[in-house]
């Protein structure tokens, strides 16, 4: 079975080897039809050293804690200064 992977953005990096991930994933309304947006944080385990603001992308992995099961695999962009 394969992993699931995102690409998202860095929102928080208060903890010591976590951070905050923001995906945004649109969905349709099942009645209109209309996208809606849709936000999921995701906490990450940080092995590549990022910052607020840098896209990333996440992969799903073994579980580092009782809500991290997520790590950074690369990062897309730097946060533009």
């Amino acid at each position: 079975m394969s992993k699931r992977t995102y690409t998202g953005k860095i929102v928080s990096k208060k903890m010591q080897k976590t951070v905050v991930v923001a995906v945004n994933m649109p969905k349709k309304h099942k009645i209109y039809g209309k996208t809606i947006k849709m936000t999921k944080r995701f906490l990450v385990h940080a092995t590549i050293d990022a910052n607020v603001g840098d896209t990333v992308n996440i992969e799903e992995s073994r579980s580092f804690s009782k809500n991290c099961s997520w790590i950074i695999t690369t990062k897309l962009e730097e946060k533009k200064a």
